[in-house]
C-alpha cells in the first residue's frame, strides 16, 4: 500500500475547512487523550477517510458540517451497501461503523453534529470468538527461547524482559512500550496507563523485576529515566512491529502455533490464573477491562480445556 495513503493533501476535506479540522482534531483525542496506539488511530484515519471520501462522491462535494447533520439513514445505508458491493468482510464493516458512531460522537460533544441517525444502523452480525492463550508448557517455552534470535546480548534480555512483563503482568503489548524507564518495577506492583487513559496497579512477580533489571544492568541506553523502557537497536523506543519479529521467527523455528503473539501471552496471563482458581473480578481489574463480559470470555477458554480433558480421559467419553 503506497506510504500516501493516509496522506490528508489530496484528499477532498483537505485544508482549513470545519470538517477537515474536525477530523483532524479526532485523530488527535483518539492519540493524546484516549491514548490509543499509531495502528489503532491509523485505522479510524483509513476507515473515517474513506467514509469521506464515499460522501464527496455521494454528495458530488465535498461534505461540510450541515451535510453530516443532515445525513439520513440511506445515505448511510449506501455506504454499507458500496462496502458489501467491494466485498468488504463482515468484520471490516463492523469496525467501520464503529469508527464512524464514534467520530458522530465525538462531534455531538463537541456541538458540532447533531445527527442520532448512525445509531439506528446494526452492526453485521460476527461470530463468537474467543481468546486463543497459549499452553502453560509452550508460554514457558517461548519465554526461555525468545532471546536466541538476538546477536546481542542486551537485545535478547530486552525481549525477555518483555515477554516476561507481557505473560507476568498481563499487559497489552501497547501498554508495555509505552513504558518509561523511571516505571521499571522495583516493588511487588507497578502503575499503568491503559486504554482510554485509565491507570491500574497490577501486581509484580520477582522473575518479572528480575528480567527488566538484568536487561537494563547490560543496555547502552539505559540512564535516562524519562527515556522507553523497552528500546530499539539505535536507542528509539521499540516499535510493535519489532516486538513481534522474534515471536514471529519462534514460531517457525519451535513449531508454535501461528497464534502464538505479544498478545497471546496476555490472553495467556488470564487463562491461567483462571485455571488456577483465579477470581473473575480479580482478573477483570487486572487486565483493565471495562466490562466483565469481556473477561468473562476466558471463562469460555477454560470451559473448552475442561472439556477436552474430559473427552480423553473419561472412560465412557471414549
Amino acid at each position: 500500500m503506497p506510504k500516501d495513503r493516509f496522506d490528508l493533501s489530496n484528499h477532498p476535506i483537505a485544508g482549513d475547512g470545519a470538517v477537515a479540522s474536525a477530523f483532524r482534531a479526532f485523530l488527535g483525542w483518539l492519540a493524546d487523550e484516549k491514548r490509543y496506539s499509531p495502528k489503532t488511530v491509523i485505522a479510524y484515519q483509513r476507515d473515517l477517510s474513506d467514509f469521506l471520501m464515499f460522501l464527496s462522491d455521494h454528495l458530488g462535494e465535498p461534505p461540510t458540517l450541515e451535510d453530516l447533520s443532515n445525513l439520513q439513514l440511506l445515505d448511510f445505508r449506501a455506504w454499507l451497501t458500496s462496502l458489501a458491493r467491494v466485498e468488504i468482510k463482515d468484520v471490516s464493516r463492523a469496525r467501520k461503523l464503529s469508527a464512524l458512531r464514534s467520530f458522530f460522537h465525538y462531534l455531538r460533544r463537541r456541538k458540532l453534529v447533531e445527527n442520532d441517525r448512525i445509531g439506528l444502523i446494526k452492526s453485521p452480525k460476527l461470530p463468537h470468538s474467543i481468546p486463543k492463550p497459549l499452553t502453560v508448557p509452550d508460554a514457558q517455552l517461548l519465554l526461555e527461547s525468545v532471546g536466541d534470535f538476538e546477536n546481542q546480548p542486551w537485545l535478547a534480555k530486552r525481549n525477555i524482559a518483555l515477554l516476561t512483563l507481557l505473560y507476568g503482568c498481563g499487559l497489552r503489548i501497547a501498554e508495555a512500550l509505552s513504558l518509561r524507564e523511571r516505571d521499571a518495577p522495583t516493588t511487588d506492583s507497578m502503575k499503568v496507563l491503559g486504554k482510554g487513559n485509565k491507570e491500574r496497579f497490577v501486581p509484580v512477580l520477582p522473575v518479572v523485576r528480575e528480567a527488566i533489571a538484568d536487561y537494563l544492568a547490560i543496555s547502552p541506553y539505559a540512564g535516562d529515566p524519562d527515556g522507553p523502557l523497552f528500546r530499539g537497536v539505535r536507542g528509539g523506543v521499540l516499535n510493535q512491529d519489532s516486538a513481534r519479529k522474534p515471536i514471529r521467527l519462534l514460531r517457525v523455528a519451535l513449531g508454535l502455533p501461528d497464534t502464538a503473539t505479544p498478545h497471546a501471552l496476555r490472553h495467556s496471563f488470564a487463562t491461567h490464573l483462571l485455571s488456577a482458581g483465579g477470581d473473575l473480578r480479580a482478573i477483570q481489574e487486572l487486565l483493565g477491562h471495562a466490562s466483565l463480559s469481556t473477561t468473562q470470555r476466558y471463562t469460555q477458554v477454560d470451559t473448552a480445556r475442561l472439556m477436552a480433558e474430559y473427552a480423553k480421559a473419561h472412560p465412557r467419553a471414549r
